[in-house]
């Protein structure tokens, strides 16, 4: 178990569309708004893992077709909200937009996140510790799970929070946009490549 829980630690704490997007929503519209997207992807997640779990994910993935038609999709939304994020000029605002993506945005990007299939896919198909209990081991790694999601998260809005309110230059905000939107690029690629 403490194997799985490092695991979910440095699998969640690495920067990906969902942290990323959390320090966004923070950094542009403030504690209230953050924590009610922060809700949404908490629950996008777990019906991600519930996909996984289930099986079905895996059947929806094993036709390539498919995979690749939600590929697509998945790539084209988050590259939409990356290439907002790099040309959102010298403001900072990891997301550009004219009122928050609140709870439906959050449920909305974590079930067109790749990397939140490929993260669920490899904790809950590897690191068994419970082998005579399937759903329980599941059920413990549900626990696990969303008991180190929680404060990850709101550490990055709490980090996205602090970034809004520094004085930094236009060419600095310029700067953190383009690394943001490059980040949420290669770790969607990156997923893409893990789920092929």
């Amino acid at each position: 178990m403490l194997t799985f829980a490092l695991a979910v630690f440095f699998l969640i704490i690495t920067p990906g569309p969902g942290v990323l997007s959390t320090a966004g929503v923070g950094a542009s519209f403030g504690a209230r708004a953050g924590l009610r997207y922060l809700v949404g992807l908490f629950l996008g997640t777990n019906l991600v893992a519930l996909a996984v779990v289930s099986g079905l994910a895996a059947v929806l993935l094993a036709d390539p077709r498919l995979r690749i038609v939600l590929f697509t999709l998945s790539f084209g939304y988050l590259a939409y909200l990356a290439f907002r994020i790099a040309f959102a000029g010298s403001k900072l605002a990891f997301i550009e937009r004219a009122s928050p993506p609140g709870l439906s945005g959050g449920i909305l990007l974590q079930i067109m996140n790749p990397k939140a299939y490929a993260v669920n896919t490899a904790l809950y198909t590897g690191f068994g510790f419970l082998p005579d209990s399937y759903w329980g081991e599941v059920l413990v790694k549900f626990l696990i799970m969303n008991t180190i999601w929680a404060p990850i998260h709101l550490l990055w809005l709490w980090a996205g929070i602090k970034v809004h309110q520094l004085d930094l230059s236009p060419r600095t905000h310029s700067i953190i946009n383009k690394a943001m939107a490059s980040s949420m690029l290669i770790v969607v690629l990156l997923a893409g490549l893990e789920m092929a």
